[in-house]
């Protein structure tokens, strides 16, 4: 809801199971006394600039599905992220450009037993799309499970505690993204959502998805009748509600089909997802005008853009956050954030520049930022452990066992503990055709808990590395780094049935190359991605490396892009531990403070 008037290097190829990984003489220079004091620019290929300008994406990691609500000097943003536990990252920024981490809305997925550690069987599900609004000193947040429905929490405070959700339309009513909306002037609260063909009479014979005006209780908890029909068109979802000058406006992301072989989503340049505006001057249920007003340009190597939200600055300009989507070969990061400018021509809202003069507005790749004076930042990465909470960039692979992991049994460390893997059979893990790449999704990865991660930033490079301590593994045990999207890659330590401990790389299909014999207890894994191409190495005293495995291809899947973390489990009882001294990561772009 809009208040108004607030004051690449390509490696080596190599072939994946008779070739590895070549350290070149740059990674060979690349050796430090303590990969803890590694320190990169605070500038680089995206983000803040440091010149009065930025570079997009703003926000180069996987926060899909983004909204942004105002308070004071202040921008709040949320974003999706499916099974991940906790869910619906919060982030806040003073300058639009610049984004920290807050915390998350639901501190665990409790609505439904899918998500639990014992089940795992709710992959792409969980967390869509939501809305966040602030409204007679309230925070609300709105999304739609589609497994589930409609629910909305609430708190007192950005940072929580969050209530636990309140359904308020089953799923057999609506598919995804509710956007609401409160019009002080008449008292009435209002949620427009995507009921894509749900509810679709036979009258209707527009194709696409029907999105529907539900009028809400003044507390923002109850939905008060059924829905009225505004808008139907290929795609279309992601609405947002805005009233500017007594007229409204109810942006939408819609597709346009370019090759008809494909669906709207699936990987296909020729695809393009725009972004239209409905006007009406007579009511918030139209008539409504229609106009695309931007689309995917040379910016972004025709990746398309929409969905998002509209705000303002100071000075009364407009601006547009937005995600990049996944309808092109590069999306491995997932989707990210980028800023647009916007420029009313007669009263409608020209997103980003239009580049070719049809009308229509393309995403800018640099422009000057829209509030100056703030330091460059980003959000947290790097993580000592000394806190006897997880910090806020951190997620969990479904909701995890909570008795199987510490930070404080052993102080500044974390503690994974091995639960035995799930059994591959139905009710537990993926299921097919959830954008799980399918091949590979009855490996036992997909159904061991407690697998903890975070975003990988941006695309053209980074180098992450953590510490271990393998001394509490146990027989049946596996444990080490992972590297996951829609495919996984890992290395670590497995302990054979005697305890003797192999290292070893595992590619997505289960597929395991073994090394040599790990005597030490701890061990130093590093890894290193140039574009989509990544390889491991490890080393005793972090500063010799040995490369291990072949280079491998990093992928978007499971609506998820790659992302960096840690696994231990055991393929015969609960047992064994490893513990996590540090993980230090650094990338192409902005880090956060320390």
């Amino acid at each position: 809801m809009l208040i108004l008037n607030r004051p690449f290097i390509k490696p080596i190829a190599v072939s994946l199971f008779f070739g590895f990984c070549i350290c070149n003489a740059q990674s060979q220079k690349n050796k430090v006394k303590d990969t803890k004091t590694l320190k990169i620019g605070i500038v680089g290929s995206w983000g803040d600039q440091g010149d009065g300008t930025y570079v997009n994406p703003v926000l180069n990691a996987d926060y899909p599905d983004s909204d942004i609500e105002q308070v004071g000097d202040t921008y709040y943003m949320i974003t999706s992220k499916q099974h991940m536990s906790p869910g619906m990252p919060i982030l806040k920024s003073k300058d639009m450009v610049n984004w920290t981490n807050v915390g998350h809305v639901f501190e665990n997925l409790s609505w439904a037993s899918e998500y639990n550690w014992d089940r795992m069987n709710g992959y792409s599900f969980g967390v869509w799309a939501g809305d966040l609004a602030y409204h007679e000193g309230k925070w609300y947040c709105y999304q739609i499970d589609y497994q589930h429905g409609l629910m909305v929490s609430t708190a007192k405070d950005i940072s929580g505690p969050w209530s636990k959700p309140v359904m308020m339309l089953p799923k057999d009513k609506v598919l995804d993204d509710p956007g609401v909306f409160w019009d002080e002037e008449t008292h009435k609260a209002y949620v427009i959502i995507n009921t894509a063909g749900k509810q679709k009479g036979p009258e209707n014979k527009i194709e696409g998805n029907e999105n529907r005006i539900y009028e809400m209780s003044w507390d923002g908890t109850k939905i008060l009748d059924e829905g009225k029909l505004v808008y139907t068109g290929m795609g279309a979802e992601a609405a947002k509600i805005y009233k500017i000058d007594g007229t409204w406006y109810i942006f939408l992301a819609q597709w346009t089909m370019g090759d008809k072989s494909t669906l709207p989503g699936v990987k296909n340049p020729k695809n393009d997802r725009k972004q239209i505006v409905l006007r009406s001057k007579e009511s918030i249920y139209g008539p409504y005008e229609v106009k695309t007003v931007l689309e995917k340009g040379t910016a972004f190597n025709n990746r398309s853009a929409s969905q998002g939200a509209l705000i303002q600055a100071p000075d009364k300009s407009w601006w547009y956050m937005h995600q990049l989507i996944q309808n092109d070969d590069d999306p491995f990061q997932g989707r990210p954030q980028c800023l647009e400018p916007v420029n009313w021509v007669d009263g409608w809202p020209i997103i980003g520049v239009d580049e070719d003069n049809d009308g229509i507005g393309e995403p800018v790749k640099q422009y000057k930022k829209p509030i100056n004076g703030y330091p460059i930042s980003a959000p947290s990465t790097d993580d000592e452990f000394s806190s006897s909470k997880l910090g806020f960039q951190w997620e969990w692979n479904h909701d995890p066992r909570n008795t199987h992991w510490s930070l404080t049994e052993r102080p500044g460390w974390l503690r994974l503990k091995a639960s035995k893997v799930l059994p591959n059979q139905k009710g537990y893990g993926p299921n097919i055709n959830e954008w799980t790449n399918n091949d590979g999704s009855s490996s036992d990865f997909w159904r061991a808990c407690n697998t903890l991660s975070q975003r990988i930033m941006g695309i053209s490079k980074g180098t992450a590395v953590a510490k271990f301590d393998i001394s509490g593994m146990k027989p049946n045990q596996m444990a080490g780094f992972v590297r996951f999207g829609g495919v996984y890659n890992l290395l670590g330590i497995e302990a054979d049935e005697k305890g003797k401990r192999i290292l070893f790389y595992m590619n997505t299909m289960a597929e395991k190359i073994k090394g040599p014999e790990i005597i030490k207890d701890e061990v130093y894994i590093r890894t290193t991605n140039i574009g989509n191409q990544a390889f491991y190495e490890y080393s005793f005293d972090n500063k010799n490396y040995s490369c291990f495995g072949p280079t491998f291809t990093i992928a978007f899947g499971k609506w998820t892009g790659d992302r960096l973390g840690f696994f231990s489990w055991n393929t015969k009882e609960d047992s064994g531990y490893i513990d996590v001294d540090w993980f230090v990561y650094n990338y192409d772009g902005p880090k956060a403070a320390k």
